[in-house]
């Protein structure tokens, strides 16, 4: 039933799993305890997420816990094609991912992986979940809640939920302190530059590089910039968040300005035309272009396209636009820069990315009738256990409080 692109890829992809998975001993342990008490038995899963080496063994734990699961792409340019048949070939996941699928292949395959039935949905950016609502209702009635990996998601998510429309619980993982402190910090800061450099092969170092956005994953991108020698530049809307920015040491501009002077530019806010017509109209020739935010709609790539007189391929990640005598290079045509140019964030920080995702599923399970149709965080207590066993398997050991401490902590007679 799978729709893959070559299921002989697959032992290429099971020595990329097994690669990944020796990294990720969080995750390790929440399959080794889900495998004996099967706590997933007769759950049928859909999940939409990125097909990469790490989500495999999200998905394994998941089969191994007892359910069932199908599984599409979350992006066009994220899949990982030897993940893939790895998936349907060695496990009989159902598996509907191939990169560089068009839109309307895209779409076909998210309502393919809702064909097993879902009682649960694990969604990374809600498109999933707005397929079900808006054209396949029927599915429904089955759905007893669902989980949301990215930061984009969980905004759309909200906006349902605050419309009244959303029709079953959902907890929100990327709100989960062991999930955006590291996953979007670390993890995207690390694997950008490294897709960028991938793409390009251009020295970073003394260059203008131009962050739009100052939230989680932007802080993390400007750190690694600069790490790197970059003259980092961060563009705001949330005045918190550019006198932070300013306070972390970075120049803080407008995006009209700063996109002027840029070398490098690469948005991740998550939100609609960041980098628009009259940004490109004054940005200076060479310019390298990327957006590290979920969807492609944060650089208006269709004026790009109507102001080119030229536009040619220049490498596999990367498009040059001509305007007049200068060029624009946009790589992989504006989507997530880190997982169609590189292979997403490191291992070890989606261990704990994933490991709130098996948590959460089996916390759904068995709490879905005490839940209305909201947007949940992930409970303090699934959090704080998987930064124990983080913590574990890294060698590191912390203090206790003694009783004398938490009595002073939770009375308030105590004074100067």
């Amino acid at each position: 039933m799978s729709e893959i692109k070559d299921s002989k890829l697959n032992k290429q992809g099971r020595d990329r799993v097994e690669w990944a998975y020796r990294d990720m001993p969080v995750l390790q342990e929440i399959n080794s305890s889900m495998s004996r008490r099967k706590p997933l038995k007769g759950i049928n899963i859909a999940a939409c997420l990125h097909v990469t080496t790490e989500t495999a063994n999200l998905l394994i734990t998941l089969k191994n816990a007892g359910a069932k699961v199908s599984c599409c792409a979350s992006n066009p340019l994220s899949t990982q094609d030897d993940v893939a048949a790895h998936l349907s070939k060695d496990y009989g996941i159902e598996t509907y991912a191939i990169k560089g699928i068009n839109n309307k292949g895209y779409y076909k395959h998210i309502i393919d992986s809702l064909k097993i039935g879902p009682n649960l949905t694990m969604d990374d950016g809600c498109d999933l979940v707005t397929v079900v609502h808006k054209s396949h209702k029927k599915y429904l009635a089955n759905i007893i809640g669902g989980t949301e990996e990215t930061t984009t998601g969980v905004i759309r998510l909200k906006s349902m939920s605050n419309n009244n429309v959303l029709k079953y619980p959902i907890i929100a993982v990327n709100n989960a302190f062991t999930k955006h402190l590291f996953d979007n910090r670390y993890g995207t800061g690390q694997s950008v530059m490294d897709s960028i450099m991938r793409a390009t092969n251009r020295l970073v170092s003394g260059k203008n590089f131009v962050v739009c956005g100052y939230g989680w994953c932007g802080k993390g991108l400007a750190m690694r910039a600069n790490g790197l020698g970059a003259n980092v530049i961060v563009t705001e809307i949330d005045p918190t968040k550019a006198l932070e920015a300013k306070m972390d040491g970075f120049r803080v501009m407008s995006g009209n300005e700063a996109f002027m002077i840029a070398d490098f530019i690469c948005s991740v806010t998550g939100n609609l035309n960041v980098i628009d017509k009259h940004h490109f109209k004054n940005m200076k020739d060479g310019v390298i272009v990327s957006n590290a935010g979920h969807f492609n709609v944060e650089i208006n790539i269709d004026s790009l396209k109507k102001m080119s007189t030229k536009r040619k391929k220049i490498r596999n990640d990367i498009e040059e636009y001509s305007i007049g005598k200068k060029k624009i290079y946009l790589l992989s045509d504006g989507r997530l820069v880190n997982l169609s140019a590189a292979e997403g964030h490191p291992s070890s920080v989606m261990d704990m990315s994933f490991a709130n995702q098996a948590l959460c599923s089996e916390h759904m399970v068995k709490n879905h009738k005490k839940l209305h149709n909201d947007v949940y965080d992930v409970p303090i207590e699934l959090d704080n256990k998987v930064a124990q066993i983080k913590l574990k398997s890294m060698g590191v050991e912390i203090d206790k409080l003694t009783s004398e401490q938490d009595a002073y902590l939770n009375s308030w007679e105590s004074g100067t």
